[in-house]
């Protein structure tokens, strides 16, 4: 078993800057990788980034290219979301995912709310 819980969403003016974070707790030494997906009021859900938890691999979604950025504290056992430059199509609920040797479902988080203003 896997707990995430993610941290860092709020209310920003277009333009702002947040950083969400993903605490793992439970069975860590399985996660071989972590992703942040979001889903807007009526859209789908979409992968944001990703990255292996041996920092070797990552991923920015075109759509945050040169503005978001992704990082893991392997001593926190944490994942980190940079968003910088935020828009308002930014606006979403913001989920972590971890993926597992064994198991491919993976776990998830409750999810952070962003909210861009305008």
């Amino acid at each position: 078993q896997v707990q995430l819980l993610e941290s860092g969403g709020g209310l920003v003016q277009a333009g702002g800057f947040l950083r969400l974070s993903c605490v793992a707790s439970g069975d860590i030494s399985s996660i071989y990788g972590m992703n942040w997906l979001r889903q807007g009021s009526g859209k789908e859900r979409e992968l944001v980034a990703a990255i292996s938890t041996n920092g070797e691999s990552t991923y920015i979604a075109d759509s945050v290219k040169g503005r978001f950025s992704i990082s893991y504290d392997n001593a926190k056992n944490t994942m980190y979301l940079q968003m910088n430059s935020l828009k308002v199509e930014d606006t979403a609920a913001y989920y972590c995912h971890a993926e597992l040797f064994g198991n491919p479902g993976g776990y998830w988080g409750p999810g952070t709310q962003v909210t861009v203003s305008s």
